[in-house]
């Protein structure tokens, strides 16, 4: 494995979460003076899984990382993307319609973190990236996810765009967010197969992806900021969409 091929991931929660999915860990550090007892689980799972674990000084850890990581620094095999089709396979695998997050060349680690950590609490099957100026899969987004990144599916592609029209071909509905000539979020089309796309964090949804939305949405602003951050905006639209959903099958 070269050292391209490496992730270091900090804190209490990510390192537990990779251990508990049985993700490859490399090598765990713990700093000196941590109580072994507040880190049990971490060193349970690690002995379980084979894993080594060393106690070094913490400013070597410091050195190792600037995620803010608690004591804890573990180097682990780099973050798989999934495919289209297992975004899929896990919607049908909970016989859910798809509900699926494209994210429109959103740059901020942290959003992404946020992001992802919703995502697992409200119920979404995947999210899409692009390849090109976007983050990926990082250290600082699995701290900033608490775990989440293990827990759920992200495709990264080449072409938002083609990847839209093949998501239209199988049978899901693409929302995006436009202040201006939409509807309310609160009447959202949630019960269908979709897909809801959330704009960067300067520009917004760019203009081809705009004009492939079947629905635009717009989320109501009574203040002085004419918009919101993008993870704020993203939880607010999926628990839209876990909201009405759960009404749904209570009705049916």
């Amino acid at each position: 494995m070269t050292e391209l091929e490496v992730e270091l991931i900090g804190g209490r929660n990510p390192v537990v979460e990779a251990l508990r999915s049985g993700r490859q860990l490399n090598k765990i550090w713990v700093a000196e003076g941590v109580n072994k007892k507040s880190i049990g689980e971490i060193m349970k799972l690690a002995k379980e899984a084979g894993v080594v674990v060393q106690t070094s000084p913490k400013q070597k850890l410091d050195g190792m990382t600037d995620i803010s990581h608690q004591g804890i620094v573990a180097s682990v095999a780099a973050y798989d993307y999934a495919e289209l089709d297992d975004l899929f396979l896990v919607a049908k695998s909970r016989k859910q319609d798809p509900f699926f997050l494209i994210l429109d060349e959103l740059e901020d680690p942290h959003n992404l973190g946020s992001i992802l950590r919703t995502a697992d609490a409200s119920g979404v099957h995947g999210i899409i990236i692009p390849k090109r100026r976007a983050v990926g899969l990082t250290g600082i987004v699995a701290k900033a996810s608490t775990g989440a990144i293990e827990h759920i599916p992200v495709v990264r592609v080449n072409n938002l765009a083609q990847t839209i029209e093949e998501l239209k071909k199988r049978g899901v509905w693409i929302a995006g967010t436009d202040a201006s000539n939409s509807t309310d979020y609160r009447h959202m089309e949630a019960t269908l197969p979709l897909a809801v796309i959330i704009g960067s964090e300067g520009k917004g949804m760019s203009r081809i992806l705009r004009e492939k939305c079947d629905f635009l949405y717009s989320l109501p602003m009574v203040g002085h900021v004419t918009s919101l951050n993008a993870s704020v905006a993203a939880a607010l639209l999926m628990y839209e969409v876990l909201r009405k959903r759960q009404s749904s099958q209570a009705t049916s």
